[in-house]
This record gives structure tokens, sequence and C-alpha cells, in this order.
């Protein structure tokens, strides 16, 4: 790898105070007028994401872009993309009012398309994870902090609802000092799938764990160290399947465990953070529901431990929302470049890719 972990502690207190993004033309004027937004690619397994923006009253879907016939075929086929124009990479970008760029491609490309987004002065999401270089993914994240754009990242559980409430719990003290943060992240995938996901060193850490790798970032900060840990189960083919990483804090540890070999792993996906003051545990991540543990009465909420329900959580929803928000200028960003750079540093780190 080109990039080094030395050019990215660098770049994370260059890129820290950056949260603001240029205003909004007109406040009142843009909150009337639905923020025209286009996708560059098919090939992401969460392309499908688009239908989000096609239902909410806060965009205007104004086309898609996919160069590979294959792909574009199949999703002609597909209800997400019924009716929408097709266009080439450069037409989308001169879209009169386009404002932005969804990147759907795959993972090979999404840095360099991304980078060409943010050259045509388009805010971007970008799907995970954020790319094999880390140098690159650094350029890319300097140019959107001089453009004051925005890179929000598609970590699907940012806005999970059993996650916001257990940073409520955090800044309010009620989990007094976090000490310990376990997570996991597994799936059975399918031949076909293994053999696609193969193609990077990192396997199922890059893949599937950079989801909670988030999490544990945003809970703890960025690791001071990690040692990663790979095993193969399945060795039909080149796929790391089995992966464990540890992250040492000064007085903290997380685990990220993920594997593409879990029966009904979906099912397990979880978080769980301990503090002095009460231990906090998600399962399932995706269709959330929390049991929590509390030394003492906090609010409604009594000494001991309770399970707590939430409503059903629809991935991307809520990201779509808050990116609109900040492109109106209604808000900061809620996620900064210099947090993204950290999970990014600590998923190549964790792949063993850096």
């Amino acid at each position: 790898m080109p990039s080094t972990r030395r050019d990215a502690v660098t770049a994370l207190g260059a890129l820290a105070g950056a949260c603001l993004l240029k205003p909004a033309p007109s406040r009142a004027e843009t909150s009337r007028t639905p923020i025209k937004v286009g996708q560059i690619g098919v090939a992401h397994a969460h392309a499908s994401k688009l239908s989000v923006y096609r239902k909410s009253p806060d965009y205007e879907v104004v086309g898609i872009v996919e160069a590979d016939p294959a792909l574009r075929k199949a999703a002609e086929a597909s209800e997400v993309y019924r009716g929408l124009p097709w266009m080439t990479e450069e037409q989308l970008l001169n879209v009169d009012g386009l404002q932005a760029v969804l990147v759907e491609t795959h993972v090979r490309d999404s840095l360099r398309t991304a980078g060409q987004c943010i050259a045509a002065e388009k805010h971007v999401h970008l799907d995970k994870p954020a790319g094999a270089s880390l140098r690159d993914y650094t350029q890319l994240l300097e140019q959107a902090a001089e453009r004051k754009l925005m890179v929000q990242m598609g970590y699907m559980y940012r806005y999970n609802p059993a996650i916001l409430m257990l940073h409520k719990f955090i800044e309010q003290g009620w989990l007094g000092e976090v000490f310990e943060v376990h997570t996991v992240m597994s799936k059975v995938v399918p031949p076909a799938d293994r053999t696609e996901l193969a193609e990077f060193a990192g396997g199922m850490m890059f893949e599937l764990g950079c989801h909670i790798i988030d999490l544990v970032v945003g809970v703890l900060g960025a690791p001071e160290h990690i040692t990663p840990f790979a095993k193969q189960v399945d060795r039909s083919d080149s796929l790391i399947d089995n992966m464990l990483a540890v992250f040492d804090y000064p007085q903290a540890t997380a685990t990220v465990k993920t594997s593409a070999v879990e029966v009904e792993g979906f099912a397990r996906r979880q978080l769980v953070v301990c503090g002095t003051g009460g231990t906090f545990h998600i399962q399932p991540l995706d269709n959330p529901q929390a049991r929590v543990a509390l030394s003492e009465p906090r609010g409604v909420y009594h000494k001991g431990y309770q399970d707590i329900e939430f409503p059903r959580f629809e991935r991307y929803v809520a990201d779509a929302a808050d990116m609109a928000q900040v492109i109106r200028g209604d808000k900061p960003m809620a996620f900064s470049y210099a947090h993204d750079l950290a999970v990014q540093t600590a998923v190549l780190k964790a792949s063993r890719m850096i």
C-alpha cells in the first residue's frame, strides 16, 4: 500500500474540525424544492437503496448510470430503477441543478467515481467500504473538505434507533466509563458472492466487519493498536471468511468478529457496550432489540436488567433525511471527515490491508 498510517494520522488532525458545509443558496427556497440526486452504478450489494430516495419528498432522482451492459440489463428489469433515465456519467454530472450523487459501483471503482463527483462539486453518498487505498480516500476527504462538500458513508447502522439510544446513554453518563465493546457481524455468503468478495485480501472484515468497526469507533474513537486474526473455513476459494480483530485503548478493549459461514448469522449480529455504570446489549442489529443493565435507576429505567424494544428499522431512510438537512444547511454533518478517516484506517488495519 502506498499510503501510510502516519499520513492518516496527519490527515486526521487536518480534517478534525471540518464539519460545516457551505451554506445553502436559500434555506426558504431549498426547503420547498426537492434535492436533485442521481446514482452511479448498480453493482454494489446495497445499490437498491435508491428506492428510499425515490420515495422521499426531499429528493428528485434525475438519472442512473451503469456502463456495464449486463448489469444495466438486469437493473432495467428491477422496480427500483423502472422509469428512470439512463445516462452516462458525464451526462449525469452535468444535469442542471444536480446536488448529490449516490456511488454504488464495484468497490474497486468507488473512490475514482466519488472523486469525479467531488471534482464536479457534488455531495456524495459513498457505499462501504471506502476503497482499498487509504491514500486515495484521504485525498478524497481533503478535496471534499476544501470544497465544503459532504461525503456520507453508507454504514447501515449509524441511524439505527438502538444505536442512537446507546449514544444518549453514553452522553448522559449512564453507562459510566466504557471498558469493553464486543461486536459480531456475520452471515452465510453463497459461493458466487464469495468469489467476488475474494478480490480483496481483507476478506469479510473488509466487506462486512466495516459496519461494526464504524460503531466501535463511534463509541471509543480511534484505537491505539489493532491486532487482526484471520482464518479460512471454506477452502473452495480464496476468501478469508472467519476473522477477528482486537482494538486496544488506554482503558478499554473491543473485539470485532465477522464471518461468511455462520448459519442464521443475522440473528446473532450484536453490539455490546460495557461500562462501570451499566451494559447496553443490542441484538439483533438489523431489527434491533436491546437488553440494558444499570447500576442504579436512570430516568425511566430501573436498576438491573430490562428489555427495550424499538420500531421496525428500515435502512437508509434516516441517512437520506439527514443528508438532505445537511445539504440544505439546516445542520452540520453528523459524522466528520476525521471520524470517517479513523474508521477507514481501522478497517484496513483490522483487514490486514495496511
